[in-house]
C-alpha cells in the first residue's frame, strides 16, 4: 500500500481515482458478467469469481477494509451484471464509456501528481488501488492511525526515491 501511496499524495489525484477506479471496475465487471456458468444449479459468472479472488486476498490484508470492500464490490457486480443483461452492443457501449474515462480521470490525476501511475511500474498495483482508496477513507476517519502513519512514512521514502522498494 505503501507504493501506491508514493504515486497518490496529491488530493487531486486521488479525487480523481475515488470516481475513476469504481467505474473501471464496473466496467470490467460487464464482459466478465457474460462468462457464466453453473454450480449445483446456482449461476456464476467470471466477475463473481474475479471479485471472490480479489476480496480473499483483500480480506489476507485487513478484514475491516476487505468487508468494506465487499460492500462497494457487490453492487459494482450486480451492477455489472445488469448492464450485461441489457445485451451486447449496450454493454460495450457502457464498458468502452466507463473503462475510458475512467482511465482519462486517473490520467488526469496523475498529471496533476507529476508522476505516472504506479501500474506503469508494476501491474499488480491495480488490485490495490481499491483498498488503498478504501483505506484512505478509513485513515481520515482515525482507524488504524500506526498503519497509516507507516504507510504514510514509507510512501514519502519511495516518493524521493521511486525505485527504492521494488
Amino acid at each position: 500500500m505503501a507504493v501506491y501511496a508514493a504515486y497518490h499524495r496529491d488530493p487531486r489525484n486521488k479525487a480523481t481515482h475515488f470516481v475513476g477506479v469504481p467505474c473501471i471496475m464496473l466496467a470490467l465487471f460487464i464482459p466478465l458478467a457474460w462468462l457464466r456458468f453453473e454450480v449445483a444449479g446456482v449461476a456464476i459468472s467470471a466477475a463473481m469469481l474475479l471479485a471472490a479472488v480479489v476480496l480473499l486476498y483483500y480480506f489476507a490484508l485487513d478484514r475491516l477494509l476487505a468487508a468494506a470492500m465487499l460492500f462497494v464490490t457487490a453492487p459494482l457486480v450486480w451492477a455489472g451484471d445488469a448492464i450485461a443483461a441489457r445485451g451486447t452492443a449496450s454493454g460495450w457501449i457502457a464498458f468502452g464509456i466507463l473503462f475510458a474515462g475512467g482511465w482519462a480521470l486517473q490520467l488526469v490525476g496523475h498529471a496533476f501528481e507529476g508522476r505516472k501511475p504506479a501500474l506503469a511500474d508494476n501491474l499488480f498495483q491495480v488490485f490495490i488501488a481499491p483498498i488503498f482508496l478504501c483505506a484512505e477513507i478509513f485513515f481520515a476517519l482515525g482507524y488504524r492511525p500506526a498503519l497509516h502513519s507507516a504507510v504514510q512514512r514509507r510512501a514519502s521514502g519511495l516518493r524521493r526515491a521511486p525505485d527504492a522498494g521494488r
